[in-house]
This record gives C-alpha cells, sequence and structure tokens, in this order.
C-alpha cells in the first residue's frame, strides 16, 4: 500500500494508550504510518516493510517519536519582550513596564514578529499545538496557518481599552467576528480568553459564559495567580476569585484555569467537582515568586492539569521539555514525596493531558491511529541521554530541546533534522533587531 509517510524509529511512545502496568508504553522498533495527514498505522518496522510504501520513509535509528508538545498557555508575541523587565514581582513587573510597553507599541507588526519568533521557537523545541491569549489574535491565527503549526488562539477579553478594542463589549463582538471568520480552519480552535478576574467584570463574565456555552467554546483565564490577587478580591468582594468565577457559572469542563498557585483543599474539590482543566506554569510562578501550585494534589483529586509556559517575557523561554523537567521535579519538592509526578504524568501534562484542556483530545495529544499527524522526534544517542534505560525518563529528566530533530504538524514536516521548512530564519531575526532598538531606546 503506498502511504504518504513511513517513519521507522527506535522508541515509539503513543502516550495512549496509558499502560496497564508500571512502566509507560515504549515500543521499540516501530514504525509510525502517515497518509492524508493522519496516522493510520503503528506497528512493527519489518512488517511496516512488507505492508506500506512511504513516498517518503524516514529511518530514525536513534530516535524516540512521540506526539507533539502543547503549550496550553502562552502569550507568544511577547517573545519580543523576553529580558526586558526581569526579577520584578508581578504587579510592579505588569503595571511598571510590561503595559506601558504594551501601550507605547502594540500593534500588528508587533504581533506579527514576535508570533513568528514564538513559533519558530517553539517548533525548534517540540511544541506543535500552542494555546495563545493576547491583542490582534486574527494575527497570531494567520501567522499560525502561514507557518503550519497548530494553534488555540484566545479571543481576548479586558476591561481596558487597547489599540485592539476600546471596551469589553468591543473586545466580544471582534472575538465572535474573528470565531465566525475562522471556523473552518482545522488548525485553528477559538476559546475565550478573558484575562483575570481582576481585569473583567461580572457583565462581560456573564457574556462569555452564555456565548461560550452557546457555541461550545473552552474558555481560558488567568486564575489565582498571586496571593495578592486573592488577597485583593477578598479585601474588595468578600471573596476568593474562584468562588466569584463559581457563581457566575464558569467552572465547567470547558473552563481552563491557569496558574492556580492559591488553592484551599477545598477549591481543589470544587474544581474536581466541575470538571475544570488547571494549566501549570511552572517556570514563570518560580520566576514571579507567585507561589507553588499543589500539582500532586489536583491529579490526585481527578483534575486534568496541563502545562503552559507563560509568555517569554516571564519564563523566559518557550521550552517544553524545560518545562516538564521543573514541574516534576517541583511537584516532587511541593508534594514532599519523590514519587509524585513521575516521568510519564509530566509527558502525559505536556501532550494528552493539554490536548483534553483544550477540548481537542480527540485530534491531537497522541499517536493513536485516526488522529492528526502531530509528531516529533527526539535525538537520544547525544552523551547528554546516555546511557539509556528509560526513553520517558530520559526526555523528561536529561534531554534538551536542541535533541528535537524533526516535527510535523497534520503530517506537515515543519522541522527537518533541525532546519525549519516554513520560516526564514534571516529575515526574521533582522527584524528582531529592529524591535531591540525600538524596544530598548
Amino acid at each position: 500500500m503506498i502511504v504518504d509517510t513511513v517513519i521507522h524509529a527506535r522508541w515509539i511512545i503513543p502516550v495512549e494508550p496509558e499502560s496497564v502496568t508500571t512502566a509507560p508504553s515504549v515500543y521499540e522498533y516501530h514504525a509510525l504510518v502517515i497518509d492524508g495527514g493522519r496516522i493510520i498505522d503503528l506497528l512493527p518496522s519489518d512488517i511496516a516493510r512488507q505492508k506500506y510504501q512511504g513516498t517518503t520513509t524516514e529511518n530514525l535509528e536513534s530516535h524516540a517519536l512521540l506526539p507533539g508538545f502543547v503549550n496550553s498557555h502562552t502569550h507568544a508575541a511577547m517573545t519580543l519582550l523576553r529580558g526586558i523587565a526581569d526579577d520584578l514581582h508581578l504587579m510592579d513587573w505588569l503595571q511598571n513596564h510590561i503595559w506601558p510597553l504594551e501601550q507605547k507599541w502594540m500593534s500588528e507588526a508587533f504581533v506579527r514578529d514576535g508570533t513568528d519568533l514564538a513559533i519558530a521557537e517553539m517548533i525548534l523545541g517540540g511544541t506543535t499545538c500552542f494555546n495563545d491569549m493576547y491583542f490582534f489574535p486574527e494575527i497570531t491565527a494567520q501567522q499560525a496557518l502561514h507557518h503550519g503549526i497548530r494553534a488555540s488562539v484566545g479571543l481576548i477579553v479586558i476591561d481596558f481599552p487597547s489599540v485592539w478594542a476600546e471596551n469589553s463589549e468591543a473586545y466580544i463582538e471582534k472575538g465572535l467576528a474573528l470565531h465566525d471568520q475562522l471556523s473552518h480552519h482545522p488548525l485553528i480552535s477559538t476559546p475565550f480568553a478573558p484575562h483575570a478576574p481582576y481585569t473583567v467584570s461580572d457583565e462581560p463574565l456573564s457574556k462569555v459564559r452564555t456565548f461560550a456555552d452557546e457555541l461550545e467554546l473552552p474558555v481560558h483565564m488567568h486564575v489565582h495567580e498571586t496571593l495578592h490577587e486573592v488577597e485583593q478580591a477578598k479585601h474588595e468582594t468578600g471573596q476568593r476569585p474562584l468562588q466569584r468565577l463559581h457563581e457566575l457559572g464558569l467552572l465547567s469542563p470547558s473552563f481552563i484555569a491557569v496558574h492556580m498557585t492559591q488553592l484551599t483543599d477545598d477549591e481543589i474539590e470544587l474544581v474536581a467537582e466541575t470538571g475544570a482543566h488547571i494549566v501549570h506554569c511552572p517556570e514563570s510562578n518560580l520566576k514571579l515568586a507567585s507561589g507553588f501550585s499543589p500539582v500532586a494534589k489536583c491529579l490526585a483529586a481527578g483534575i486534568n492539569v496541563a502545562l503552559g509556559t507563560d509568555g517569554a517575557a516571564s519564563n523566559n523561554d518557550l521550552d517544553m521539555l524545560g518545562e516538564m523537567r521543573t514541574a516534576a521535579l517541583l511537584g516532587k519538592a511541593v508534594a514532599g514525596d519523590a514519587s509524585a509526578i513521575p516521568a510519564m504524568t509530566a509527558l502525559r501534562m505536556a501532550t494528552i493531558n493539554g490536548a483534553k484542556a483544550l477540548g481537542l483530545d480527540q485530534e491531537i495529544g497522541s499517536l493513536s491511529i485516526g488522529k492528526s499527524a502531530d509528531v516529533i522526534a527526539i535525538d537520544l544517542s547525544q552523551l547528554e541521554t546516555q546511557p539509556l534505560y528509560c526513553p520517558v525518563s530520559q526526555i523528561v529528566y536529561a534531554a534538551s530541546r536542541q535533541q528535537v530533530t524533526d516535527v510535523w504538524v497534520a503530517g506537515k514536516r515543519l522541522l527537518k533534522q533541525r532546519n525549519l521548512t516554513t520560516i526564514d530564519m534571516t529575515d526574521l531575526k533582522q527584524k528582531l533587531g529592529e524591535w531591540r532598538q525600538r524596544l530598548s531606546a
């Protein structure tokens, strides 16, 4: 049978189905078969050679194939602000540095060039899908489509005026129009993205809930990021933000709560009961000293916990391999238990859990027959990942993003032997130099 692509690999880590044993499911000397942008088979290489003839055949003798990473919380265009205001508390960082710079420089060109940089960095690091929250979401979607990466493009809502919209009503109207415009693109989804409880009032949040329910869209929001946020809300409203969101009807299986560093046991139970998802951004939370999300407790309660990098202005990278490692290590320390957040759990948080949070788990997140061929290859022959006893352990605890060699999204190759196929790096670097001069003036 002639097919588009056959990839033979030393290891294939499908992520799903979960192993019934304590060891993760890893297939050795297997092949992944792709046709029409979808995975149509996963089988031993010797059988695959007899059964399939690929228009393209890859022999990755020292690589692990796994589903592409799902970066479940980003502000992609903020790569242009990487390193411009470091080592500050969150509200100082936002109010005195980031927001003034955005007010001065925010434009379609800013979002286009910053998003291009983010997409290039994410592809090079094995990310095949990102969930974004930023201004000019139509530009983010345009660049994602141009470069072939999958994107969940947030329909941002905030009470404050910006160059993109003058008030919350305008944000919602423009977001709904963009949703209609993008609804036929298979690589783009459009969740609502109200910024945070402290920047969006009750009336627009109620509208978001109504429209999200009608259109069956997720709602993606920063929640309980810092102790200050929670204490300020209690002082002003008498309620913790999560309770307010629950009373507004937002907590549901379509709600994606980002950060969640300040959680009581009762709140963990509430999130579990409502089916809401959590996106853990450990490195951003550490850098901004925002707090520690009780991930092990959340997972034990049955909550789906995904991983995100946050924006490069507060991380300062978009490295999901680094985020997995930090999540696993920090989760152990916070729980006081070395067995908390094992390597396979961290890998699931970066893949299938992210897909579930975005409502895309029927399409991506694992190397399952019938799903889109969003696939990455990691070369484990490097000294840094030798000797090799367990590929999952080496990927989470030892591998670097420089070991990601190849990336496919919907069967289209976006990275070939460390070379980007859809992005002109020379042109991009020139634009980045121009932005550095403007922003640092």
